[in-house]
């Protein structure tokens, strides 16, 4: 599976966001990719940096854009995963969209909501396992790598791959921000056994990388920080070397102990 990974300065401009997108989609395409992902919140705007608050967006519009992104998806025979602000029955998410072509819309909403989050948005309860072309995907969203148990679940569900979504910036250079986070998603990597692909937005400061990790903790591909741009990586299921299967036998002792004493 070809993977792609765009970042950009996200901003509170839907129909900006959207021809980004929209260009980066075909892009993708053009290089045979077969899954984009763009940050949290790409398309809406991230509350309340980008915009007041997620009561701000016009949601005719957000669903308008879906419908364009569909189209697209469509057309070019793509997947995209996006960042949005969904309104469901009197709630906002902070919703990863999976958008696939000729299929039902799937998605994931993000649940550890804290700060801005918890001010704008009302936690998911969707597990955000998905299967793409027999790859078995993972989605998570930006705070959630602080907690190992979120991506425990789905080292139980037995992910091929996992992604991350991020909207992490600063108004100034935070180097220190930056290498923890990554740091984070290299021991989320290692840990489950399981590659990950992340994104990012860029503006001001970058404080999250776009990088593709293996299942043994290597940062495989990188993008600069703070410059838009497009990662892109091919991904393809491997078998276990040695430290892995040893990390994964353990995992599952420790799983089941775990289990038998709850």
């Amino acid at each position: 599976m070809r993977l792609a990974a765009y970042q950009f300065a996200v901003c509170g401009d839907i129909d900006h966001n959207l021809e980004i997108i929209k260009k980066a989609v075909v892009s993708a395409s053009e290089n045979k990719v077969d899954l984009i992902i763009f940050p949290e919140c790409a398309l809406t705007g991230y509350p309340s940096r980008d915009i007041a608050g997620s009561d701000r967006i016009n949601v005719n519009v957000v669903s308008e854009a879906i419908q364009e992104l569909q189209k697209l998806a469509d057309k070019l025979d793509i997947h995209i995963i996006v960042g949005i602000i969904n309104y469901v029955d009197s709630k906002y998410y902070n919703r990863a969209y999976l958008v696939s072509p000729n299929k039902a819309k799937r998605w994931y909403d993000k649940r550890a909501l804290y700060g801005w989050d918890e001010d704008n948005f009302a936690p998911g309860d969707e597990n955000g396992i998905y299967e793409i072309d027999g790859i078995k995907i993972g989605v998570r969203i930006c705070f959630e790598v602080r907690f190992p148990e979120y991506f425990r679940e789905l080292y139980r569900e037995n992910t091929d791959l996992n992604i991350v979504l991020f909207y992490d910036v600063s108004d100034k250079e935070d180097e220190t921000r930056y290498q923890m986070i990554r740091g984070h998603l290299v021991t989320r990597a290692v840990e489950n056994i399981t590659s990950i692909l992340s994104v990012n937005a860029i503006h001001p400061y970058q404080t999250a990388p776009t990088c593709f990790i293996n299942a043994s903790g290597g940062v495989c591909k990188e993008l600069d920080k703070n410059n838009e741009g497009m990662l892109i990586y091919d991904f393809e299921k491997h078998e276990l070397n040695f430290g892995e299967i040893g990390r994964k036998r353990y995992s599952d002792q420790l799983l089941r102990i775990l289990t038998q004493s709850e």
